[in-house]
């Protein structure tokens, strides 16, 4: 698993946007009475992590001063989206990427927990290990990256990418033509995004065009069917000085 991952090149909806504000956008297509809802999903932003552990589904692992600044800083990109709701994982990094973000905004939108945008299950077999120990210590760590979902506890890539696309169709439904942001983890979101692509299901393309932390995939739905999605980078935030090293 890689900190940060430059975007590849998967489909034309998908390529990067310039900086700026996102606007709000018309909640419907045109001529189709089929509410359009737009969904902004999230990566949670910077981990304070000095010992470099796998921190997976572990407390105490709040957000860097880095990452405040990039959470901020994704927040005010998304002052002019007519931002609702906040959907986000129970664990401790995305509860305060997803406050930063709506401190940001107003009105403040409203913040619900769903542990369907949790962390990767496999990382509980591998969380408080040093990266570079992980190989040594957790050797069937090398069967989860030759084929997810073989092990045990293990989950396959379109399993975990179903987790996130279950909350974005259940939300679609309940909040039609809504602006909502969903604020979850890298492999859930990337294998997400591999899912609406259509691309295949292997750890190739999990970290071939990954989410880097802050990052964004900006997806509109028709109904509860994607209709268009794009990868949005994390904001360029200079390092605080409290976080120089």
């Amino acid at each position: 698993m890689r900190d940060e991952e430059a975007p590849g090149p998967v489909t034309p909806a998908s390529a990067p946007t310039a900086p700026g504000r996102l606007g709000r956008e018309d909640a419907r297509g045109s001529g189709d009475e089929t509410p359009h809802t737009r969904f902004f999903l999230i990566r949670h932003a910077e981990v304070e992590n000095p010992h470099r552990v796998l921190y997976g589904h572990l407390d105490g692992f709040h957000l860097s001063a880095l990452g405040r600044a990039q959470a901020a800083a994704v927040g005010a990109e998304l002052r002019d989206a007519g931002l609702t709701h906040i959907v986000h994982s129970p664990l401790e990094r995305a509860v305060e990427t997803a406050r930063i973000i709506a401190d940001q905004l107003t009105p403040r939108p409203a913040l619900e927990a769903d542990p369907e945008l949790r962390e990767a299950e496999f990382s509980r077999y591998l969380q408080g290990i040093p990266f570079w120990q992980i190989p040594v210590r957790r050797p069937l760590w090398l069967v989860h990256k030759a084929k997810r979902g073989l092990l045990p506890g293990d989950e396959t890539i379109e399993a975990m990418g179903e987790r996130v696309l279950r909350v974005v169709r259940r939300v679609a439904r309940e909040r039609p033509g809504a602006t909502i942001a969903v604020v979850s983890h890298a492999d859930p979101l990337n294998a997400a995004w591999i899912l609406l692509d259509g691309r295949p299901q292997n750890e190739r393309e999990m970290h071939r065009s990954g989410i880097g932390k802050a990052g964004m995939l900006e997806l509109e739905m028709e109904g509860e069917t994607p209709k268009s999605w794009r990868y949005i980078p994390p904001p360029h935030v200079e390092k605080p000085a409290s976080a120089a090293a």
